[in-house]
Parts: structure tokens; sequence; C-alpha cells
């Protein structure tokens, strides 16, 4: 007479174990990728019923729609030259500090990016 095993499970119960938890899985990774694929048909289907119900919109916008085109103001176009000439005089500074620039030629040329 044979005896029952006490304790873990043999080679034979460890593998339907990993079987069942793998069909689950896979299972459970199915339904969940078939819902998602379905919403996503659904939410298409809205978006293309919803475009065909709104009217064609005119290619070129008319005189009335066009936004008027406004110029930078001054302040702006200040801080942007000032930043501009920031790296310049960095990347200036950087060139005299490696040595390629002599110290009258960094002079002539920081004079002239702040002019």
């Amino acid at each position: 007479m044979r005896r029952a095993r006490i304790g873990r499970p043999g080679l034979i119960g460890t593998a339907a174990r990993t079987a069942v938890i793998a069909g689950t899985a896979t299972a459970v990774s199915g339904a969940v990728a078939g819902s998602m694929q379905k919403s996503a048909q659904q939410k298409a289907a809205a978006q293309q019923a919803a475009a065909e119900a709104q009217p064609a919109q005119p290619a070129a916008p008319t005189e009335v729609e066009a936004a008027p085109v406004a110029e930078v103001p001054a302040e702006t176009q200040a801080i942007q030259s000032t930043d501009d000439q920031l790296a310049q005089l960095q990347k200036l500074g950087e060139l005299y500090q490696s040595g390629v620039l002599s110290a009258e030629e960094f002079a002539a040329m920081k004079a002239k990016i702040l002019q």
C-alpha cells in the first residue's frame, strides 16, 4: 500500500499547478485585450460619426475669421537679444579661456557683440 505524501507536491502536481496558472493568465489576457480592442473600435466609430455630423469647414479662413498678426513687443525683442548676447559672450569667454583667442581679439569681439 502507498502512503500519501505530506508536505510539498510532487513533480506532476507542480506541473499541473503551473499549467492552470498559465491557462488562467492567458484567458484573462485575451479577455482584457478583446475588451480594449472593442472599446477602441467604439471610440473610433463615435469620432467618425461626430466628424461626419459636423459641417465641412472652408479651407481658407475669411477676412473676418483671420486673426491679425501681432508684432512682437519691443520688450520681448530686447529680452531675446539680451539672451542671445549672453550666449555669445559665454561662448566667447570659453574660447578665450581655452586659449583660442588672444586678449585683443577677445576685447574686439566683445565690443562688437555689446553694440
